[in-house]
């Protein structure tokens, strides 16, 4: 990784892919990763982690399938939100987002057993700043 500062902004410009993240730096054993989304992407769980999220611009929604039902989170620009490990969710931003991820390196971005993904959405772990 790169020791000098990353403007986020400006690495967002660097790519035009949606759901599909971009890793900018790693802590410890963890990727910060951004992306950009659109539309919607698929139910799935990280069984062994958490998954963090900050809307860097727009808004994004996250469905949750828990214990007591499902619900919808609406994050909008500057807001944060964990999904606890074990908790089926699915993000979406029906008018587009700007997204920074925080979690494991090597976590794959549709979950632990995906079914079937759809071509809209990249099955990773994150690809390098700059790809």
């Amino acid at each position: 990784m790169n020791n000098e500062p990353i403007a986020l902004d400006e690495a967002l410009t660097s790519f035009d892919a949606l759901w599909s993240p971009r890793v900018v730096t790693r802590v410890n054993d963890y990727d910060v990763r951004i992306a950009k989304v659109e539309g919607e992407h698929i139910w799935h769980v990280h069984r062994e982690t958490d998954e963090f999220f900050l809307v860097l611009d727009g808004e994004l929604n996250i469905d949750l399938r828990e214990p007591a039902g499902e619900r919808t989170v609406r994050l909008p620009r500057g807001a944060v939100f964990t999904v606890p490990r074990g908790t089926e969710h699915r993000p979406s931003a029906p008018t587009g987002a700007a997204i920074l991820m925080f979690e494991p390196t090597g976590t794959l971005s549709v979950g632990d057993h995906p079914t079937e993904v759809p071509a809209h959405i990249d099955a990773t772990t994150g690809h390098p700043l700059g790809t």
